[in-house]
């Protein structure tokens, strides 16, 4: 077959943008904190450098070319998701892409500030160019004629999409091209086109004549829906005529060879008269063909060959067959055979996609992670303890019957074996000696936090006496800021603190009071077995047959159910330790949905949704173990009663009660602690993080200090300047001149006053001699003539008088600038320094994760909650 003309969709066109100082300001404002600054500049120059190549260069037409777009449209996407619409200031301008500059076209072109807008108009140029490429493959090779069916359908697919989407992206009337109905018919248009080329893939690879005349007869279906959109009054402006005249033509000619090859089949079973009319309707169908495209050459190999095979079928009829020739009107049509597919527009569009903005998470976002994660572990902080609380009570209810040690007593001096699985537990935990170790860690770490919190109060403290000496000295000229006012949510927050870390050195009071009260039983757990049967009485006769009696028969299967149900508590605990849900990916969704978060009714429904069952479960169990507890106690009555004697416990179940309830107590106490340094271990960090917050403020404030101070510096010495006397003077006046004026003498800072002596022992004194003093000129090296005049009329020391290097937080290096500050934009970062001061940490009244639980979170079970960020 020969070739055939693939009609390509026009570029929308566009022009150079520039995304950088945009996004910048973007991210700054809505993305970055300053806990948690963003840096994506290279991500931006990246995706600028991508929009260039994309949407503004001339590309080749290849394969190539077409994933650079894809790729532009894959971060567009991903992008899309994370910036609320109403944040985008940047004008993305786009022309119409089949602009005849005509005044009743429509629109010319159309700039929203929309990145949705920029994806649409780049998504229709991915198709567009994907036509473009299918355009210029050989259609004499397979590969060739595979690719542009490929990217025909996927041409399909992108059109359809766009029909379907943009006008809820847009928000406005669109330019023609991205007219819904323009779509559909481009849509339609690819998928005519695809299925053109498997008509030719089918006659290249010789496939039967019944095959090829459905693929052509499915080829003249798409191609005639084509042309009916293309006709629609509100669509038909904006195509070329000569656009409808091939789709005339290709629809014509589709329907001819279909028509053909038809003929053949009809050949085959020797139905001369139908394959005469269908021989007949083709050859009108080329001609017609070829006055729509105006090409006379076009598709005549096709009517050469109609034309022969008419004649020799006229032949046969006219001599052997006389068979009549139908009207083609009532012949039954060709079948249809359907190949091309509208591909539906993948999640990503590009072969290999890594997402540049993979760690940038909106401000509003951050802040509902954070009250999410507030929610989620108060949910799980209860439901812990109620189980704990639950636990315990029911441990304590079996140890004070003795329970099930009194129903595995056997004559002699052989521990039940409950009590030895219990001694062995507290065995492999370690026995008394890790609660020992662990509760001697707690001052250590405790300790080491309040130290930190201290130099963090001693860096505020420092700058306010600073500031305020300075004040005192320079009065109404010292006019920055008062530091008591910028450190009042600093010292709020350092209150708060102190209050923690009361609250959790009252919680280790509590866990070392249990183990106190119960040391003799853990100790006692913790010996080798051997050394525990020595120190338990042994049991009598009477009570090993009494642990035979039917009472006891039935708490044994009552002790069964209390096993369960400790088992099932286990599992519960730890699904709800351990539930995994990413809420940023919702929090997003609702973001770029409606351009706010609900944080309250999306966390509370899927808390629900998460912790609901468990929580039913939680209850169930509890109102479960009231019952169970009400049998044990009831049958343990009678199993009381049956005891030889009725006799009072003896001195064996007393010890084995306390031994019970005290390995209760160690795998409650050994919990705690273990949590308990978690807990000041996260707070440790915590605290070093606040620490260095405050660093930053005081170097921003102590480079703000000596800036003002370098100014009032230049301001005496203009007004000396100005009061010099002239330059001609007598001599007697010259050489006076020459002469420093006589000044009050300088403080004393310490220094003896012979600067050849020794220095002291103390740390200041030979700090200070190994320093020039502030009243030395400065004198530069390699400068000639005098040294400039760099006095100030009184030396003015920070800190009482004594220069001090600027203490750095843990883990800073020792002097130096905080590692993100900016030393050109000092004013600008002292700013940044003083918003963020400002913000309050997470569990304060007024911020999204506030509660109104005191902090550390505590009950007799659970002492110990994790520490929320600051």
């Amino acid at each position: 077959m020969e070739m055939t003309d693939i009609l390509s969709v026009p570029l929308k066109k566009t022009s150079e943008i520039d995304l950088v100082k945009p996004l910048k300001n973007l991210i700054a404002l809505r993305f970055s904190t300053a806990d948690n600054p963003e840096n994506f500049n290279d991500a931006i120059s990246e995706l600028n450098k991508l929009r260039s190549l994309a949407c503004v260069r001339a590309m080749d037409k290849n394969e190539a070319a077409i994933e650079t777009i894809a790729r532009y449209c894959d971060q567009l996407a991903a992008l899309e998701g994370k910036i609320p619409p109403q944040d985008v200031q940047i004008p993305f301008k786009w022309k119409d892409a089949f602009d005849k500059g005509s005044l009743f076209s429509g629109k010319m072109s159309l700039t929203i500030n929309s990145i949705s807008y920029e994806r649409m108009c780049c998504l229709f140029n991915l198709a567009a160019f994907q036509s473009q490429v299918a355009a210029v493959q050989s259609q004499e090779s397979d590969e060739g004629l595979k690719l542009a069916a490929k990217l025909l359908q996927s041409a399909s697919g992108i059109f359809s999409y766009l029909k379907a989407n943009v006008m809820g992206a847009l928000q406005q009337e669109p330019t023609p091209d991205l007219n819904p109905e323009i779509l559909a018919t481009l849509s339609s248009l690819m998928l005519a086109e695809a299925q053109e080329i498997f008509v030719i893939k089918a006659i290249s690879d010789k496939m039967k004549e019944a095959i090829v005349a459905k693929l052509a007869s499915q080829c003249d279906e798409f191609y005639a829906e084509t042309l009916k959109q293309m006709k629609h009054p509100t669509a038909s402006s904006v195509w070329e005529r000569e656009w409808i005249s091939k789709v005339t033509g290709k629809q014509l000619a589709y329907h001819a060879i279909a028509q053909y090859y038809q003929s053949r089949v009809c050949n085959g079973k020797k139905a001369i008269g139908e394959e005469i009319a269908r021989l007949q309707d083709a050859i009108e169908n080329f001609k017609a063909a070829q006055q729509r495209i105006s090409d006379a050459t076009a598709y005549q190999d096709y009517v050469n060959r109609a034309q022969k095979a008419l004649a020799e079928a006229q032949k046969d009829n006219d001599f052997i067959y006389h068979e009549r020739v139908p009207d083609v009107k009532i012949l039954d049509p060709v079948g249809k055979a359907l190949l091309a597919k509208t591909v539906p527009i993948p999640e990503r569009l590009g072969g290999s996609f890594k997402d540049l903005f993979e760690g940038l998470t909106p401000v509003v976002v951050h802040q509902a992670m954070a009250a999410w994660d507030v929610r989620k572990t108060e949910i799980i902080n209860v439901e812990v303890g109620r189980i704990r609380e639950a636990n315990q009570m029911l441990n304590g209810t079996l140890a004070s019957l003795n329970l099930p040690a009194a129903l595995e007593e056997s004559a002699g001096e052989s521990l039940p074996q409950s009590l030895k699985d219990k001694a062995r537990a507290v065995r492999q935990s370690g026995g008394i000696d890790i609660l020992k170790e662990l509760i001697g860690n707690l001052p250590s770490l405790l300790e080491r936090n309040k130290e930190i919190l201290d130099e963090a109060e001693r860096l505020l403290n420092e700058e306010r006496q600073s500031d305020d000496q300075l004040k005192a000295q320079f009065k109404e000229r010292w006019s920055r800021t008062p530091s008591v006012k910028l450190t009042e949510a600093f010292t709020s927050n350092i209150a708060k603190y102190r209050q923690i870390l009361a609250n959790a050195s009252n919680a280790d009071n509590v866990v070392k009071g249990k183990f106190e009260s119960h040391r003799r039983g853990i100790e006692l757990l913790s010996r080798p077995e051997g050394e525990l049967e020595t120190a338990v009485p042994s049991a009598s006769q009477s009570a090993a047959d009494n642990s035979r009696s039917p009472a006891a028969a039935q708490l044994r299967l009552l002790m069964s159910q209390v096993d369960d149900l400790k088992s099932e508590r286990e599992v519960l605990e730890h699904e709800l330790k351990n539930a995994t849900i990413d809420m940023k990916q919702q929090f997003l969704g609702a973001l770029a949905q409606d351009g706010a978060i609900n944080e309250p009714a999306v966390s509370v429904e899927k808390l629900g949704q998460v912790y609901g069952p468990s929580q039913k479960r939680i209850r169930e169990s509890i109102d479960f173990q009231a019952s169970l507890i009400q049998q044990i106690q009831t049958l343990n009555e009678d199993f009381v009663k049956d005891k030889a004697g009725g006799k009072g416990p003896s001195a064996r179940e007393e010890l084995l009660k306390e031994l019970a309830t005290s390995h209760d107590i160690h795998m409650e106490v050994q919990n705690n602690l273990q949590e308990g340094a978690k807990f000041y271990n996260d707070l440790t960090q915590l605290l070093l993080s606040f620490q260095s917050k405050i660093s930053d403020f005081c170097f921003a404030r102590k480079a703000e200090k000596e800036e003002l101070l370098k100014d009032l510096t230049s301001s005496y010495a203009g007004n000396a300047s100005a009061n010099a006397p002239p330059s001609e003077v007598p001599g007697y006046h010259a050489t006076q001149a020459r002469e420093a004026p006589a000044r009050p003498p300088p403080p004393n800072f310490g220094t003896s006053a012979s600067a050849s002596s020794a220095p002291t022992s103390s740390a200041p004194s030979a700090h200070l001699t190994t320093s020039p003093s502030p009243m030395a000129p400065q004198v530069v090296p390699g400068q000639t003539g005098p040294a400039p005049n760099h006095y100030l009329p009184y030396p003015i020391q920070p800190y009482g008088g004594m220069p001090m290097p600027m203490p750095m937080p843990y883990g800073y290096p020792s002097g130096g600038a905080p590692p993100n500050y900016d030393y050109a934009n000092q004013a600008q970062y002292q700013q940044q320094q003083h918003q963020q001061s400002q913000q309050q940490p997470q569990g304060a009244p007024g911020y999204p994760g506030y509660n109104s639980y005191p902090y550390p979170y505590y009950n007799p079970a659970y002492p110990y909650a994790p520490p929320r960020p600051y």
